[in-house]
């Protein structure tokens, strides 16, 4: 089991010789560097770990940069440099429960998205506390403790067991550097509290759903394997897609569908579901709806009505706007760094919304003559605009498309 020993304070300054990896996908070439640089084949590296804890290398990588801009009026805009890659550490020649998927014929792969980016919003430090409040697979969480090194710590939060035990493997070699512990990121500010995780320097929110969910045959995320409508993240949770879709009525559905899969085709897939009652299994429902759906386009009919399903089962917006304040809560002042990559335009909203209202110093309707709310502004924005990757990750990682990423200070 992984634990870690928080003490007091911790050493910031920066220790030479730290072993830095990457793997340039692009070129299959690896690159290590510690006081020198070595480069050697990449199918040496295992596929799992193919994009795992990249981070800055002389070589194979490609710069650009996005403007940050303070908050407030006159604050003078800055620039933070942030690099295009994607890479691998080394791999490490043991049992894993990737490994016994693989064997088994069932296959997960992961590829962080927005890695090098997230890595230099969160201005990761040796001796750095930070929260990735959605662990899944570990792979932001692994190259957060690589950078941190030597004495870098991390909590690492997700609701999903089966998450929390590949990332218990893949951060072994961490030790007591790293917590993972169950819990869902609207309870951030409360898991953060009970393992006595407060005032770190960095939080980070990779939101949607992860390469294992939605290649597990039994979990129900997606139509490519028949199996019961569930999808809920946590095994534990109480609705599935089976009561929404045989349960909810035609109204509601219809709704759910529109606000949360922006499915122009909702009252039609609605009412479809409801005459093909009952339904049990995912292949079940995406007939129906793309029976109904009648599009072409490039994605298929019922993505966008499977999206809708999963974030209402697992209430995913309501439980980001309680991790967005529980992350405010838990950032060091000032200078605490919080990161939110999202993959669907609700979830954007809602972060760019609350990044606006915390970095406000007043939240009075139009036309008060003076401030009565009291409201001081405790965040500053640092994205001019929203960041989404590469073109060379989209290609790469075409599940990176819709990706997102909103950065913020707190004051």
């Amino acid at each position: 089991m992984l634990r870690c020993a928080y003490p007091d304070g911790f050493d910031t300054d920066s220790r030479p010789g730290t072993a830095i990896i990457v793997a340039h996908v692009a070129s299959g070439s690896v690159c290590c560097r510690r006081d020198h640089s070595t480069t050697r084949d990449a199918s040496s590296v295992h596929s799992s770990d193919a994009i795992g804890a990249a981070l800055v290398c002389p070589r194979a990588r490609r710069r650009h940069s996005f403007s940050v801009r303070a908050a407030r009026g006159d604050a003078e805009a800055c620039t933070l440099k942030s690099r295009h890659r994607s890479g691998a550490r080394h791999a490490r020649r043991r049992p894993s429960p990737e490994r016994s998927r693989a064997e088994s014929g069932e296959t997960v792969t992961h590829a962080p998205v927005l890695l090098g980016e997230a890595l230099d919003a969160l201005s990761v430090q040796p001796g750095g506390r930070y929260v990735d409040g959605t662990l899944g697979l570990a792979g932001h969480a692994q190259a957060i403790l690589t950078a941190s090194s030597p004495d870098g710590t991390l909590l690492g939060i997700d609701q999903d067991p089966d998450a929390r035990a590949i990332a218990a493997e893949r951060l072994a070699e961490f030790g007591g550097r790293v917590t993972i512990a169950a819990g869902n990121n609207r309870d951030l500010a409360a898991v953060c509290e009970r393992y006595r995780f407060t005032a770190v320097d960095g939080v980070l929110l990779d939101l949607g759903v992860s390469s294992l969910q939605l290649g597990a045959a039994g979990r129900g995320f997606s139509f490519q394997h028949d199996a019961p409508l569930d999808m809920r993240m946590d095994p534990a949770g109480a609705l599935t897609a089976a009561t929404i879709v045989n349960e909810w009525d035609e109204e509601a559905i219809a709704r759910l569908i529109w606000e949360l899969g922006e499915e122009r085709a909702s009252r039609r897939i609605a009412a479809a579901i409801v005459r093909a009652r009952p339904l049990g299994t995912t292949r079940e429902l995406a007939a129906v709806v793309a029976r109904s759906a009648r599009g072409g386009g490039k994605i298929h009919p019922a993505t966008r009505t499977f999206q809708a399903l999963r974030i209402a089962v697992n209430d995913e917006l309501g439980a980001l706007r309680e991790a967005l304040y529980g992350a405010l809560a838990m950032l060091r002042s000032p200078g605490g760094r919080l990161v939110v990559i999202s993959f669907h335009s609700g979830e954007d909203r809602i972060v760019k919304e609350f990044i606006r209202r915390e970095g406000s110093d007043c939240l009075c309707p139009p036309g008060v003559p003076e401030c009565r709310c009291a409201h001081t502004a405790r965040l500053r924005s640092l994205t001019r605009r929203v960041i989404t990757p590469s073109p060379v990750e989209q290609a790469a990682n075409p599940r990176s498309r819709s990706a997102k990423m909103r950065v913020a200070e707190r004051l």
